[in-house]
């Protein structure tokens, strides 16, 4: 069962999660987090409006992937090394970044009596959320959706997109509100 933004919008997902429940027990969720406001927004949504009436024994894991670095660069020219130091400013880097996101995320979690734990993935987000999703045998994925229109959303591409059509378990993609992806579009 696919939850998709038209039954986000029409107020039926959360009757869609219901029944799920009714059906199987959700023991694992996870919320792809990345560094946008508007993924933040879906663990929000998450915990205010679904988490709370999850089982207690349930998990939650928080998960962010960051793009594999390349200690290399093409250029027009011969190709262009990084030499050790700045290869390690460059995780360093990424490390910190994803440290200041779970120190945003965790928070909340906490403030709505929810455990859970991180994961920081390397590689390209849509094949290694989908790909976690299956090895942690998650229930219920949970991610934002950036609101890309048509054009954008084919040239970028999409995760969420990916990720519903992918994924081996149920997907649930939060809308954000429209002040929040106007900025976006």
């Amino acid at each position: 069962m696919e939850v998709t933004a038209a039954a986000i919008a029409s107020g039926e997902a959360v009757a869609m999660m219901a029944d799920m429940k009714k059906k199987k027990k959700l023991k694992r969720v996870m919320v792809a987090l990345d560094e946008s406001d508007v993924s933040l927004y879906a663990l929000k949504w998450a915990l205010d409006v679904f988490l709370p009436s999850m089982a207690e024994e349930a998990k939650l894991t928080i998960v962010h992937v960051q793009p594999p670095f390349e200690s290399y660069i093409y250029t027009v020219g011969p190709v262009i090394y990084a030499k050790p130091p700045e290869i390690e400013l460059m995780r360093k880097a990424q490390q910190e970044g994803a440290e200041k996101l779970f120190a945003q995320a965790l928070p909340l979690c906490s403030a709505n009596k929810v455990n859970a734990d991180t994961l920081v993935l390397e590689g390209d987000a849509k094949d290694m959320i989908c790909e976690a999703t299956e090895k942690m045998e998650v229930d219920l994925l949970v991610m934002g959706s950036r609101g890309l229109g048509m054009i954008k959303r084919t040239l970028l591409g999409s995760i969420s997109d990916y990720c519903v059509h992918h994924a081996k378990c149920p997907v649930l993609i939060v809308r954000t509100p429209k002040e929040m992806t106007t900025t976006h579009k």
